[in-house]
């Protein structure tokens, strides 16, 4: 039995993300057989209540990452606001206060380049719709660590600038609206449960 091919998702966004990834986690059965790691900009003084509508409708575990947790497949993880969040080599969170990356924190960028450097080619990252250019570096690094990238075409995205930014410097694998980035996470999900990898 082979490790599954991919086993997390970065999903970086910020202005307009909140119904992007709506769309995204609402699709997600139960037994989803990856991690999803959702940066979402948020103001310092969120209350993450917005975790609490998601997961009324949601077949999967939605909750904040909390430091030294350890990545399980099937939840999708939320970077708390005003926190750093890193992926370790073992696999686990850790939360700092770092000075801000891109004007954020936390930053996709400091996600995505920690997650590549521990989950190399089992490692999937998408930028969706945002107004900075925060992603870009850090799906420019999951690509050079073998992983798949992926940005939301900027036609559909409410914002474009973060999907440009991303494709200008990242050159991803593959270029999809929200609607073609789910099916394309479902199948990878059906072929990891084909290949007994829950």
């Amino acid at each position: 039995m082979r490790a599954n091919k991919y086993e997390v998702i970065v999903f970086g966004t910020s202005a307009g993300g909140l119904r992007v990834i709506r769309s995204l986690v609402m699709s997600l059965p139960a037994n989803f057989s990856m991690a999803l790691i959702i940066i979402q900009h948020l103001s310092d003084a969120s209350s993450g209540s917005w975790i609490d509508l998601l997961e009324r409708d949601s077949k999967v575990l939605i909750k904040e990452a909390d430091e030294k947790e350890v990545i399980q497949s099937g939840i999708v993880y939320v970077a708390p606001p005003n926190y750093h969040l890193l992926i370790e080599r073992d696999r686990t969170f850790t939360l700092t206060v770092d000075e801000r990356v891109n004007y954020a924190r936390p930053a996709i960028d400091v996600t995505f380049i920690s997650a590549a450097e521990a989950y190399g080619e089992h490692l999937i990252g998408v930028v969706a719709t945002g107004a900075n250019f925060d992603g870009a570096e850090g799906l420019k690094q999951i690509k050079k660590m073998r992983g798949m990238t992926i940005v939301q075409d900027p036609r559909g995205a409410e914002v474009e600038a973060m999907p440009r930014a991303a494709i200008a410097l990242a050159k991803p694998d593959r270029i999809l609206t929200i609607e073609g980035i789910i099916k394309y996470l479902l199948e990878v999900h059906s072929v990891n449960l084909a290949d007994g990898n829950p």
